[in-house]
C-alpha cells in the first residue's frame, strides 16, 4: 500500500500541467501514484500531451494512471471520487491542473499536518509572478503565513471560514473519507468545502498548513469574477443546511476593505478603480447566484462559469 497518491482532474491540460507533474515527481516524499481523471479524450488526443506526460515518468518509481470521462459526465465531486477509487493509499492529495508545487516539500508538509484528529490538510496558495496587485493581496488574505487548526469550536470566531478548504491542493485521510461518503456529487462546485463541513460536524479537525505551498492564482476579468461568484451563490443556495445561518458576505466585505487600505497605502490608485469594479462584479454574481431559482433557465446558464452543470 502506498502512503499517498495524488489525484488531478484535467480538462485541456497545457504546459503548466507538465510543470506541475515535474514538481510532483521531484517531491522529497514522493506519491506512489499520480491519478489523472481527464475530461474529453478527443481534445487530449489532439494535443498529444499524453506522450509528454509519459516521458516524465520514465525511470521514476511513481506510477501513472489515466482515465478519460465524457464532458457530459463531468462532476467536481464524482470525478474526484473516481480518482480516489483508483487509489489504495492511506492518504490522497487532490490538486487542480494549474497548481504547481512551490518546492520539494509540499507533500511532506501536507502529510505532517495529519494526525488522529486532523483528517484534512490544505496548502497555502502563493500567487504567480504574473498576478496583479489585487490578486496577490487576495491570496495573502485567504492564505496567511500562519498555519491554523479548525474545529466546530471556531464557528463563532471564524464563521464561514471554519469550513473553508481548497482542493487546489489538499490532503485527505482515506479511511475517514470513505466512512463519511466521500465528496458530494451533483454540486456545481465547493465539493471540498462541503466535505470539510462533514468532517467538522463529525468532530474532526481541519488544518491549514502554511508550510505546504503551491503556486496558484488567477487574473480574472470582471465577467469571469461575476460568473465564478454566481456559481458560489448557487452552491450556497443549494446547501442551506450549511450556509443559511453562516453568512459569507461579511468575509467578503472584510477582504474588500483591507485590499482598499493596502492599495491606498501603496498609492495604487488605478488598482483601486479596478477593485471597485471587480468587487461590484463579485457581489452582483453572488447575489444573482443566491437567487438563481428565480431566474429564467437561459439566464442561469449564461451567468454560470460551469455551463455544463446545467445540462
Amino acid at each position: 500500500m502506498n502512503l499517498v497518491d495524488v489525484i488531478i482532474p484535467t480538462y485541456k491540460p497545457d504546459n503548466r500541467f507538465l510543470t506541475s507533474i515535474k514538481r510532483l515527481l521531484a517531491q522529497s516524499v514522493k506519491p506512489g501514484k499520480i491519478i489523472i481523471i481527464n475530461t474529453d479524450k478527443s481534445i487530449w488526443d489532439k494535443s498529444g500531451i499524453e506522450e509528454n506526460i509519459r516521458e516524465l515518468f520514465y525511470g521514476s518509481e511513481v506510477n501513472l494512471y489515466i482515465e478519460h470521462i465524457l464532458k457530459s459526465d463531468f462532476d467536481h465531486g464524482a470525478a474526484r471520487n473516481l480518482g480516489v477509487s483508483k487509489s489504495d493509499a492511506k492518504y490522497f492529495i487532490c490538486m487542480t491542473q494549474d497548481a504547481v508545487c512551490f518546492d520539494k516539500e509540499t507533500v511532506k508538509y501536507l502529510l505532517r499536518g495529519m494526525d488522529n484528529s486532523i483528517k484534512l490538510a490544505y496548502a497555502r496558495q502563493v500567487p504567480d509572478k504574473r498576478a496583479n496587485k489585487i490578486e496577490k493581496f487576495t491570496r495573502e488574505f485567504n492564505y496567511p503565513i500562519e498555519s491554523m487548526i479548525k474545529s466546530f469550536n471556531e464557528r463563532q470566531t471564524l464563521g464561514i471560514k471554519t469550513y473553508f478548504a481548497s482542493n487546489v491542493c489538499a490532503a485527505y485521510e482515506r479511511e475517514t473519507f470513505d466512512a463519511l461518503g466521500g465528496f458530494d456529487t451533483g454540486e456545481i462546485l465547493n465539493e471540498d468545502m462541503l466535505f470539510a463541513y462533514k468532517l467538522i460536524e463529525h468532530g474532526y479537525f481541519i488544518k491549514y498548513e502554511a508550510w505546504a505551498k503551491v503556486i496558484h492564482s488567477h487574473n480574472y476579468s470582471g465577467a469571469e469574477q461575476f460568473k465564478r461568484n454566481f456559481d458560489i451563490g448557487v452552491s450556497q443556495a443549494s446547501n442551506p443546511k450549511i450556509f443559511k445561518n453562516i453568512k459569507s458576505e461579511s468575509e467578503g466585505k472584510k477582504l474588500v476593505l483591507k485590499t482598499f487600505k493596502y492599495l491606498l497605502a501603496t498609492h495604487s490608485y488605478i488598482s483601486i478603480i479596478r477593485l471597485i469594479y471587480i468587487s461590484g462584479c463579485k457581489y452582483a454574481g453572488f447575489f444573482m447566484g443566491r437567487n438563481f431559482k428565480k431566474l429564467p433557465k437561459g439566464m442561469v446558464r449564461a451567468f454560470s462559469m460551469n455551463k455544463g452543470f446545467w445540462r
